[in-house]
Order: C-alpha cells, then structure tokens, then sequence
C-alpha cells in the first residue's frame, strides 16, 4: 500500500479511536463498547502489519475500574459455598 494510503489509514484509525473516546462517556464501558474498542485495536494491528511494521499501534489507555466502598448485599452471598472450607449448609447422608 502506497505511503499516502497507509496515512490515510492512520488518520481514520485515529478518528475511530477519538470517536470511541465520546462513545464510551456516553454509554460507559457496555460489551459493544468494549468489543468496537477491540475492532479498533484489531485495525491497529493490522494496518501495522501492511505497512511492514513501520506504524506501531498506539498504547491502550489503562482503564480505571471503580470498586465501591459500600458493603454487598448480603443476598449476593445466599447459597454460595467456600471451596475447600466445607459449606454454609450442613451435609445431608
């Protein structure tokens, strides 16, 4: 692919990813947006892969996971049992 291809290649990954950037403000981080987020990525990697190794892919921004301090419904943990502690629920024979 001629350099002024590849260029514009760049570009429109670029507008992809800026695009990406609006799209998980406002949706948050959803499965599909996760999954474009990987398409882009896979672009990336590809175009890379054209122009020789000659365009590196930009680094992926590290994603910040947000952990509440409030403590877990109780609930979350009905029926549950501690692998290799024994269980909540006394054994039956």
């Amino acid at each position: 692919m001629p350099n002024t291809e590849l260029t514009a290649l760049q570009r429109s990954i670029d507008e992809l990813r800026q695009t990406m950037s609006a799209l998980r403000g406002r949706y948050g981080d959803t499965p599909a947006v996760r999954r474009i987020a990987n398409d882009i990525e896979r672009l990336e990697i590809d175009a890379a892969e054209l122009a020789g190794g000659r365009m590196a892919p930009m680094p992926r921004q590290a994603e910040m996971v947000v952990v509440p301090d409030t403590p877990y419904d109780p609930q979350l943990w009905d029926g549950a049992d501690d692998e290799g502690v024994g269980g909540y629920r006394p054994h039956r024979r």
